[in-house]
């Protein structure tokens, strides 16, 4: 359902050297940008898959943080979700939950904020049986 999500910056080559690391963790690379303006990753630069992208707004004001908004990646292991989490952090993200079990136990998760602030999720879902 989601093809992409944009999330704004006031700081556009710092987000984007924290995002061009961060997603190597699950093989996103850069696939469409406009310099000075937005980069957008997708996982193996695939542009007919979910991506990502920084901007800075458009309207030229400050980006700011949707209270309550957050976006959640899908990672392929409980592994994955933690190399993710700690890597964010390692960037200077900020820790929002640590990895581990949710709900249920169905799904595996952990939550942190980018440098700009914009909270994100890390989450697998955990095969039953």
């Amino acid at each position: 359902m989601i093809g992409y999500v944009t999330l704004g910056t006031n700081d556009l080559d710092r987000s984007v050297r924290y995002y061009d690391e961060l997603l190597t963790v699950i093989e996103a690379q850069r696939f469409m940008q406009e310099e000075g303006l937005f980069v957008a990753w997708a996982i193996n630069a695939d542009p007919s898959t979910p991506s990502l992208a920084v901007t800075k707004p458009c309207d030229g004001k400050p980006a700011s943080v949707g209270n309550g908004v957050m976006v959640a990646l899908q990672m392929k292991t409980p592994k994955q979700v933690d190399e993710f989490y700690s890597k964010a952090l390692e960037l200077g993200g900020t820790d929002e939950g640590l990895p581990g079990p949710r709900g249920d136990g169905a799904i595996y998760a952990a939550y942190f904020r980018d440098l700009d602030g914009n909270k994100l999720n890390a989450f697998c879902m955990i095969a039953e049986g």
